[in-house]
């Protein structure tokens, strides 16, 4: 199933390739398309997928069982796949905070319990 989901979305970024070297882009593709998503039924595999300034589809795939996120960019005018990134964002899950501004949770939780 997850080599499905991903297949089925390179395939879509090969055809929307195709569909962008055929005409011109208009003004809104150059900049950027909103996200669309795809996520299997049983809460497995989950897909992003945005053009990016009319020049390539960046493809995010995250599995939340394994806690595993790539992030691949599908080149608009070859059809080329590239893989930017994976992570296992388990331990980033289990920080309390990071780059956090004021009030900072510790400071609102502790707010919180001397009302």
């Amino acid at each position: 199933m997850r080599h499905m989901v991903f297949w089925g979305l390179v395939g879509a970024g090969l055809v929307t390739a195709a569909l962008g070297a055929i005409g011109e882009p208009d003004a809104a593709m150059l900049r950027r398309t909103p996200p669309s998503q795809s996520a299997a039924a049983d809460g497995g595999m989950i897909a992003l997928s945005t053009v990016v300034e009319g020049k390539y589809q960046q493809v995010t795939l995250i599995d939340p069982s394994r806690h595993v996120m790539s992030v691949y960019q599908i080149d608009l005018a070859s059809g080329n796949v590239k893989l930017c990134c994976v992570r296992n964002f388990h331990w980033d899950l289990q920080m309390l905070q990071h780059n956090g501004e004021r009030p900072l949770p510790r400071e609102i939780r502790s707010a919180l319990e001397s009302m």
